[in-house]
């Protein structure tokens, strides 16, 4: 019988495992998932002279001239130029004759410019379509235009942000726990930090191993992980087969090891964290957290 199966009273693993996987979040979405609006603006703020600069070219009829004119005297402005097409990269390379794949790169790296410089980036802004959207004034402000862009770009990490919010949700109960048991627990943690705060020897299987969080109980660690997954996929199924690996890897050196993991993607795919459950020793969701299993399960461990 599971170990947390015998600690929680329930009457078969069976039971257990259909309270933990009914009881999965569909979303753990909070007001910091949407835009990481520190982040945006960390962006903005080093080209808005810039960006304000090339406002000038606003509705301006010949583009062409004035751009050239615009570039010659404040060649700083090039290197706001990349974002007003979502490019972080400070050169772009562009197949501009498809038969033989000859490519013009274009720089906008802040340096002096010479005329043909200057004639470049006016190709560049054109044949963007950038120039069209200046000159027939579809963007009305470029410094407002560019931090469109960056929400949108932004918008990519979703998915990792979905990662932290776990592990911040994970920590609140982390934190709870070990403060009501006077014990010290490490975030984001290497063994040579365990070694260095603990001085407690581990052996790891690969060097770069990063734990999501380790408790120490007198001497008697608990390694924790947490994962939130909203839709399937192949990655939960390797997650369950690495973790089982882990379970006992870390098992074999007297260290308990928990798994936390919640989400909607489960639903569909509960056969590997079956196998996962009947092999590891504890497998929490965060309904479990909040019903402060965590606590029962490290304070089973009498101190020494």
């Amino acid at each position: 019988m599971n170990k947390l199966c015998q600690l929680l009273n329930f009457e078969s693993d069976d039971e257990l495992f259909k309270n933990i996987s009914s009881s999965f979040k569909e979303k753990i979405t909070q007001w910091d998932y949407f835009v990481n609006w520190k982040k945006v603006f960390q962006n903005i703020t080093p080209i808005e002279q810039e960006l304000n600069l090339l406002n000038y070219l606003i509705g301006k009829d010949d583009i062409e001239k004035e751009a050239f004119s615009l570039i010659k005297k404040y060649p700083q402005v090039i290197k706001a130029l990349p974002i007003l097409i979502a490019i972080r990269e400070q050169s772009i390379e562009v197949l501009i004759e498809s038969e033989n794949f000859i490519y013009k790169k274009h720089s906008f790296m802040q340096r002096d410019l010479s005329d043909d410089d200057c004639t470049d980036i006016v190709e560049f802004l054109v044949k963007s379509g950038l120039g069209k959207l200046i000159r027939e004034k579809k963007i009305k402000n470029l410094v407002d235009y560019a931090t469109g862009v960056e929400v949108g770009l932004d918008s990519n990490g979703r998915k990792n942000r979905g990662g932290t919010l776990m592990e911040i949700l994970t920590e609140n109960f982390v934190a709870k726990t070990c403060s009501e048991l006077n014990i010290p627990y490490l975030s984001q943690v290497s063994v040579n930090k365990i070694k260095q705060q603990w001085n407690i020897d581990i052996n790891v299987d690969k060097s770069s191993r990063i734990i999501d969080f380790a408790i120490n109980k007198n001497g008697k660690l608990f390694f924790i992980e947490c994962n939130f997954y909203g839709g399937g996929g192949s990655k939960l199924k390797s997650t369950a087969r690495e973790y089982i690996e882990m379970n006992s890897f870390w098992k074999s050196q007297d260290i308990e090891f928990i798994w936390i993991t919640d989400g909607a993607g489960w639903k569909s795919t509960l056969k590997p964290l079956r196998e996962y459950f009947d092999k590891g020793h504890y497998l929490l969701n965060l309904e479990m957290l909040r019903n402060n299993i965590l606590f029962q399960i490290i304070n089973k461990y009498e101190r020494t």
